[in-house]
């Protein structure tokens, strides 16, 4: 927490932000070690996560396929990375693999709450929460007349809408907004250029496994159609298994978040490409299960209706006879050397000596560098500034952690005052993003910290900021494109 006082929604993550304020409470609040209780916190909600596959891939009829979704998800690069990162990525993806497993088992209430909390934990929660209510919608109003249908799934959305409105009434009463401006500062702040968000989810569902450490880049041709192919298996034997039961929608969950985020075109941070995964890796390997020829309903498919509501199939089931050519064994031997390899891909992702931050094996994009960077300058500030002087960053989290300082997000993250002074003209980016220099000239903190890629084209060419401003500290770094991180104290300080 920093800038106590102001009322600003900063946060996307409200339910993460009360998880770890009501842990540290007995840990000495403020005071309390923030990183390692966020730690715990992933590594529970990770682990559950992976009981849960298990489970989910159980009630699929296909425990290989949830054995492997679980191992892969514990052995992910991706997962690992934003548990040890302090990120809310752990537990937003159990609650969203939470609601598919209570929608499976039919408990239709802990479906809606949970679906509820996972709004709080991002909302882009409402993707999976759409989908898994326009499922049960249908169903619902299949298996009765119209308006009884209607009624009943009104009154089972009840939780969701009481923990989703109660938390909006607060936002606009105690903040005076109903969105995160977060969400509105990304959606100003940052420069991209058309189709650029399509490009990065295409190249992260062709490689989920991080198959281009080990075959490059060109994999790609291969996998995309590939995986495709198999999550649509996938997707199709989860509801010949389980009709009526929401499986299916759960596992397009990862196709419609593909979509959403490719026609929205954000800057595509690493910690959205997690929450698909999980859904991605079981319809995968269910697809493969079905491919190779797991048993799957005979006769016309046709289920009764009120068997589909309880998501219940118990018809006889055989092998499609062109699959019988294959022993058991071979399948259940080629099933389990793909999941293997996938596994393999997974670790060539890791390192034993990770350059920075974790002292044991870690993956190799759990990289802290520019974390480590700002807390050295955070802690070569605390000699040079009085406690209450306003330092303007882009990057804001580490400093605002570690200073007892006023902090100017220059984002618009956390400082609405900084979004009138978006968008740019283009020419001042060098990258996606550009530090606005009207902002630093006309709110003038004491302090502004910088990439030199952030002001490079903007405004370490602006001679008015050269005037007001002295350069107080260089740090050497390449991190995006940079030559340095630089510090810059104004010249008259009050």
């Amino acid at each position: 927490m920093f800038n106590p006082g102001q009322r600003v929604l900063g946060t996307t993550t409200p339910l993460y932000m009360g998880l770890l304020a009501a842990a540290a409470a007995p840990l000495g609040g403020a005071g309390a070690p923030f990183p390692e209780i966020a730690l715990m916190i992933n590594a529970l909600a990770d682990a559950l996560t992976c009981l849960l596959l298990i489970r989910i891939g159980c009630l699929l009829r296909s425990s290989a396929a949830g054995w492997t979704a679980a191992l892969l998800w514990a052995l992910s690069p991706m997962s690992v990375t934003f548990a040890i990162g302090g990120l809310e990525t752990s537990v937003y993806i159990l609650l969203l693999v939470s609601v598919l497993y209570f929608r499976l088992e039919g408990n239709i209430h802990a479906m809606s709450a949970l679906a509820g909390l996972a709004f709080l934990a991002r909302p882009d929660a409402l993707i999976f929460a759409g989908l898994i209510w326009l499922d049960l919608a249908v169903v619902r109003i299949r298996e009765a007349p119209f308006r009884i249908g209607l009624k009943a799934l009104l009154r089972a959305a009840i939780p969701f809408l009481l923990i989703v409105c109660g938390w909006l009434a607060f936002a606009a009463l105690y903040y005076g907004t109903l969105l995160p401006h977060s969400i509105l500062a990304k959606s100003v702040a940052y420069r991209l250029d058309p189709g650029s968000g399509f490009i990065r989810m295409l190249q992260h569902y062709g490689t989920p496994f991080f198959e281009h450490n080990t075959f490059g880049t060109v994999i790609l041709l291969l996998t995309i159609p590939l995986y495709l192919f198999l999550s649509l298996v996938g997707i199709r034997a989860a509801g010949i298994r389980r009709p009526g039961s929401g499986a299916s929608a759960g596992l397009v969950y990862p196709w419609l978040y593909f979509a959403v985020f490719s026609a929205a075109n954000p800057l595509i941070f690493r910690w959205y490409l997690a929450p698909p995964l999980p859904f991605f890796f079981l319809s995968i390997f269910l697809g493969l299960d079905a491919m190779l020829g797991l048993p799957r309903p005979t006769g016309s498919g046709a289920v009764p209706q009120e068997t589909a509501a309880r998501g219940e199939w118990t018809g006889r089931v055989s092998l499609p006879k062109g699959r019988k050519i294959l022993p058991a064994g071979l399948r259940r031997g080629l099933f389990c050397a793909l999941a293997a390899a996938a596994m393999i891909f997974s670790l060539r992702e890791w390192t034993f000596a990770p350059e920075t931050g974790p002292a044991q094996p870690a993956p190799a994009m759990a990289f802290v560098g520019l974390e480590q960077l700002y807390r050295q300058v955070a802690e070569d500030l605390r000699e040079m500034i009085p406690p209450g002087s306003t330092v303007a960053a882009g990057d804001v989290g580490v400093l605002g952690y570690h200073l007892d300082a006023v902090i100017l997000d220059t984002v618009g993250l956390n400082s609405p005052s900084a979004l009138r002074y978006y968008p740019l003209p283009v020419s001042m980016y060098s990258i996606v993003y550009a530090m606005p220099p009207d902002l630093i000239l006309d709110l003038r903190p004491e302090v502004v910290v910088l990439l030199e890629v952030y002001g490079r084209n903007g405004l370490l060419k602006d001679s008015r900021f050269l005037d007001a401003y002295l350069l107080c500290g260089d740090y050497p770094t390449d991190i995006y494109g940079s030559s340095a991180m630089l510090v810059y104290c104004r010249k008259d300080p009050p």
